[in-house]
C-alpha cells in the first residue's frame, strides 16, 4: 500500500511528498534518491497530512508515538476505526478500496478512495489528496467503510481462493488454467451492467441435479467438495429453492 501510494503521489504535480518514515530503514532504502527517508520518528517534518500505511494492529500504537499534536493523521485501513488513532491528532481515514500486490501495477484512476473524518474541514483536505491521485473519493462513515471492507473480502479474497481451487482442479488433469481466463474477465464485465443476482447462471441456479451430481463425483478433494456443496446450496437458496427442500438438505447434512 505505502509503495503504491508513494509512487503515484510522487508523480502528481499537486502534492509534495516531504518524507517517508519506516522503523526499518532498509525497507525503503530503494527510494532514498526520490524522497527523504528516516527511521527516526522524532525527526518527522511538518506536513498537511500524515498517512499511516501499516498493518492494522500497528496503527494505534504508531499514532500514539507521533511526536506532535493537532495535525491531520489518517490511516488506510478498511476495518480499523477512526477513533483508534490517538485523540491528540485530527483524525481521519483514507481507505483505497483495491487489492495491492508489490508485483502488480495499480492505476489509481480506478481506485475509489473512501474518506472518513471527524472534523468537516479535514474532508476537503483528503478529497484534494484523492484528486491528486486522480481517484474518485467517497465520504463514508465507520459502519459503511467496514461493510465495504467485508464485501471486498468476498469479491476479492474469497474469489481469488476460488480461482486457486479451480487452478488445482485443472492442474489435476493437466489442462491449462489460462483457458478459463476469458470466462473470468467476462464474469467481471457483466458486473458493470447487471446485478450479481441477475448475472447468476450455472447448474445450481437451474437446479440441474444430474450435472451437480457428476461434479461432486469428479471432486476427489473433500475440501473442494465441501466448497462446491456450500456454494451450490447458497445459490439455490438465493434463487428460489423451496423451504422444504432447504430443510431436507440441512437434515441430510447433519
Amino acid at each position: 500500500m505505502a509503495s503504491h501510494l508513494f509512487k503515484t503521489l510522487k508523480k502528481s504535480e499537486k502534492v509534495i511528498v516531504k518524507q517517508w518514515f519506516n522503523r526499518h530503514l532498509e525497507a525503503i532504502q530503494f527510494y532514498k534518491n526520490e524522497v527523504e527517508i528516516t527511521d527516526d520518528i522524532s525527526s518527522l517534518k511538518e506536513a498537511d497530512v500524515y498517512i499511516i500505511a501499516v498493518s492494522d494492529d500497528a496503527i494505534s500504537g504508531l499514532s500514539s508515538e507521533l511526536p506532535f499534536t493537532n495535525r491531520l493523521v489518517v490511516h488506510t485501513s478498511g476495518s480499523v476505526g477512526v477513533h483508534e488513532l490517538d485523540k491528540k491528532h485530527r483524525r481521519g481515514v483514507f481507505y483505497p478500496l483495491q487489492t495491492f500486490s508489490k508485483e502488480a501495477q495499480v492505476n489509481f484512476k480506478n481506485v475509489p478512495i473512501c474518506i472518513e473524518v471527524i472534523e468537516k474541514m479535514d474532508f476537503i483536505v483528503l478529497k484534494s489528496l484523492a484528486s491528486a491521485l486522480k481517484s474518485k473519493s467517497h465520504k463514508v462513515n465507520t459502519n459503511q467503510r467496514r461493510a465495504l471492507h467485508l464485501a471486498a473480502v468476498y469479491v476479492n479474497n474469497f474469489t481469488n481462493q476460488l480461482y486457486r481451487v479451480a487452478h488445482e482442479i485443472t492442474e489435476s488433469e493437466g489442462v491449462d488454467f489460462n483457458i478459463l481466463k476469458p470466462l473470468i474477465l467476462e464474469t467481471a464485465k457483466k458486473m458493470q451492467v447487471l446485478s450479481p443476482y441477475m448475472a447468476q447462471t450455472g447448474p445450481a441456479k437451474r437446479n440441474d441435479k444430474k450435472t451437480i451430481k457428476k461434479h461432486l463425483k469428479l471432486l476427489e478433494n473433500e475440501h473442494h467438495k465441501t466448497i462446491y456443496e456450500l456454494l451450490t446450496f447458497s445459490i439455490q437458496k438465493t434463487h428460489g429453492m423451496s423451504k422444504d427442500t432447504i430443510n431436507k438438505k440441512k437434515s441430510i447434512k447433519k
